[in-house]
């Protein structure tokens, strides 16, 4: 029977409660990690639900990620507000768009592309770029990151020198140009990406009045979660959606905004209240989820954040309170090479499945994806079975898949003569599961694995439902495949910063806590910083009762300890020792002994202001981006006049001879033989070799026509 609203209220803690109990009105919810948010929220919508307040099919509930929409939907229905819609924004859009486009547009609507990398491949093949998959990929996400922000090819390069983004080596100008090219080649083939989606919706109900009303009549009340990482497209369909009404929940946490290299924002969050001045605003402290060991080192962290006071985040920011029991204090190891990290890491975990610690909550946590490899080959070596996410989704494995095909041939015959538990076991047999697991590691047992999730997904359903048979079961797995909400496989999980956030687990090992992977080399300037220290403090609140942290002073075994713990464990040497400090403190009064000193490179500063440089674009030019250039004008114009006619005769583009920015670094710094230019960052042994004679000649003022001219008249020769 379903909970009453007295009851649903009943269940919650003070601060949940003042969200739940008042379901209209705009709200604004800073949860900070493990404080229960998700409960809140769908408390929120059942109380109105119950109350008479909702019709459910009037909520929508928008998530960013397939299982926790599959999540909220699951708690809503044992919480008796079935028919409510949570969605991911995609799916909600891509559903809006199926159902209007006819209408709005004529015909069907168009594919979307599953990925964009051929698309970008191709856009590059037409500008001549020789382009790589490494390169491929971050020029797709710089698509990505442009159509979020809401940018044209034309408004592009301002916004993206702004930002400082500097995408596979590709100048601003460079980068629109391949934006247009990946524009007409979708158009060519007919089909939309995923951010189309967001954007053609976004377009329709902007300039189909009739449209926008029929869909503002079908949702009456919006809640958002991760509210701190919705971007400009995501925020402007979410206001049209809204229109002038003020039923919107948002839900976030500013400490935990970790993707702003794909668009998302935490401005949304901080000026909810500004946009709406009637918001209530409820902040959720208690955190149900870590022990007050983890709690304590999880606040240090946010405090150092906090004491900032840049970018408004620090109002927005809560100190968490500890509801668990304890437990042990966080450790911190530091190891003498990767490898060695790897291997006792791997020695710490087969302890924890021995003390009786089950394998699927025990996670293994990085900041590179690369820095799995050596895990992995730890764990296989130990016979530890593992899974690392990101890779291949459950309900695309075949052995799932092939499962799946099985069940749902013998749901039509199953007539109940034989407990579904037993039945759905010996279905499986006939794909390779066995009542033992498998001895070995690697892929027989992520096979084994996949099956046995399946076998407790049926005991699950037969404990929830004790009359439910195979027809239930088969329907249940399809909802879970469309919403990718995966069962839990047995095994340890490897996986990044990014995405193990919104999970948790009872013991978490974090490695490579140390400076240029915590925070990453090439994060510049305070918000980069900043945002690694963010994803830090995600990583450490994902740990219910153990979180150990390692560094390996090396790379490789028998290299140079050229490493240092990571910077933002300063703070915590009072939790973590002192061996936490990135530059040990001088010993005061110490007799005879020379302590050696750790020396920090300091950074460049701009020769016009004297303001600290951030950027590569920045210290290669030696000037920030607020002063003006020092250049002569009519020498970086006879360098460009030259550049455009060198990149003519190879067939290239102007930037592949030499960026904007080593240009502009060339013709303020004036080198006067090979080895200055040689100095200058982006000029190599090989463009070196090829330009750099005639950037000499330009530079002590030769005309560049006559530079070309002499260099086709050596070419016929």
């Amino acid at each position: 029977m379903a909970a009453t609203p007295d009851e649903i209220l009943a269940a919650l803690d003070p601060e949940q409660r003042a969200v739940a109990e008042r379901p209209t009105g705009p709200m604004c919810v800073l949860a900070g990690a493990g404080t229960g948010k998700t409960r809140a929220i769908t408390h929120r919508i059942a109380y109105g639900v119950r109350s008479g307040v909702y019709v459910p099919q009037r909520v929508l509930a928008v998530t960013f990620t397939a299982r926790a929409a599959g999540e909220m939907r699951t708690r809503l229905r044992d919480l008796g507000a079935a028919g409510v819609q949570a969605r991911t924004f995609h799916a909600a859009a891509l559903r809006q768009l199926h159902y209007f486009w006819p209408r709005a547009i004529g015909g069907a609507a168009p594919e979307v592309m599953p990925h964009k990398a051929g698309a970008v491949a191709e856009a590059g093949a037409r500008l001549h770029l020789q382009l790589d998959r490494p390169a491929i990929r971050d020029l797709a996400a710089e698509v990505e990151w442009a159509k979020v922000s809401l940018l044209t090819p034309e408004s592009y390069p301002a916004a993206a020198r702004h930002a400082r983004r500097d995408p596979a080596g590709l100048d601003p100008t460079a980068m629109a140009r391949l934006l247009q090219a990946y524009e007409e080649v979708k158009g060519e083939r007919g089909v939309i990406d995923f951010e189309d989606v967001l954007l053609v919706m976004a377009g329709i109900l902007d300039e189909h009045p009739a449209i926008a009303r029929e869909v503002r009549g079908q949702y009456r009340h919006f809640v958002v979660d991760e509210y701190q990482d919705v971007n400009a497209l995501q925020q402007r369909l979410l206001d049209l959606w809204v229109g002038d009404r003020q039923d919107v929940c948002v839900v976030g946490d500013a400490a935990q905004t970790i993707y702003s290299f794909t668009g998302a924002s935490p401005a949304h969050l901080l000026g909810f209240s500004a946009r709406y001045p009637e918001a209530a605003v409820v902040k959720l402290v208690r955190n149900y989820r870590s022990t007050p060991q983890i709690v304590g080192l999880a606040n240090v962290m946010l405090r150092a954040q906090g004491q900032s006071g840049r970018g408004g985040v620090s109002r927005a920011l809560v100190q968490l309170q500890a509801q668990a029991g304890d437990g042990p204090a966080p450790e911190l190891t530091r190891y003498d090479d990767d490898q060695a990290e790897a291997r006792g890491v791997a020695a710490a975990i087969k302890r924890q499945l021995a003390e009786g610690t089950p394998a699927a909550e025990i996670a293994v946590l990085f900041r590179t994806n690369a820095q799995s490899e050596a895990v992995e080959s730890a764990l296989a070596e130990e016979q530890i079975p593992y899974l690392v996410r990101g890779g291949e989704r459950f309900f695309s494995r075949r052995e799932v898949r092939d499962a799946m095909l099985l069940l749902r041939g013998q749901a039509r015959g199953d007539d109940g003569s034989v407990p579904l538990g037993q039945l759905v076991r010996d279905v499986l047999a006939g794909v390779g599961w066995t009542t033992e697991a498998p001895a070995s590691g690697g892929a027989t047992r992520e096979r084994w694995e996949s099956l046995q999730a399946l076998v407790a997904l049926a005991d699950d359903l037969v404990a929830a439902q004790p009359e439910a048979r195979l027809p239930e079961l088969v329907a249940d797995l399809g909802e879970r495949a469309a919403a990718q909400h995966a069962p839990t496989v047995q095994g340890v999980t490897l996986a990044s910063l990014h995405s193990a956030k919104g999970l948790e687990w009872d013991v978490v090992h974090l490695l490579g806590c140390s400076d240029g992977l915590l925070p990453i080399s090439m994060a510049e300037g305070w918000e980069a910083i900043e945002e690694e220290r963010r994803l830090l403090y995600v990583g450490l609140t994902r740990a219910r009762r153990r979180l150990s942290l390692s560094w390996a002073a090396s790379r490789n075994v028998g290299g140079r300890a050229s490493r240092r713990p990571s910077r933002f464990l300063d703070d915590a040497a009072s939790v973590l020792g002192e061996g936490a400090r990135s530059a040990p403190r001088r010993a005061s009064g110490a007799a005879g002994g020379r302590q050696r000193s750790l020396t920090v490179a300091r950074p460049a500063h701009c020769r016009v202001c004297g303001t600290e440089l951030t950027t590569a674009s920045e210290r290669k030019t030696g000037r920030c981006g607020d002063c003006p250039p020092t250049y002569d004008e009519a020498v970086f114009e006879s360098l460009r006049t030259w550049r455009k006619g060198a990149a003519a005769a190879a067939s290239v583009p102007a930037y592949v001879v030499f960026t904007d920015a080593t240009l502009t670094a060339i013709a303020e710094r004036r080198p006067d033989d090979l080895g200055a230019l040689a100095s200058v960052s982006g000029v190599g042994a090989r463009k070196l070799s090829l330009y750099g004679e005639p950037v000499l000649a330009i530079l002590r003022g030769a005309d560049p026509d006559e530079i070309l001219a002499a260099a086709r008249d050596s070419g016929d020769d």
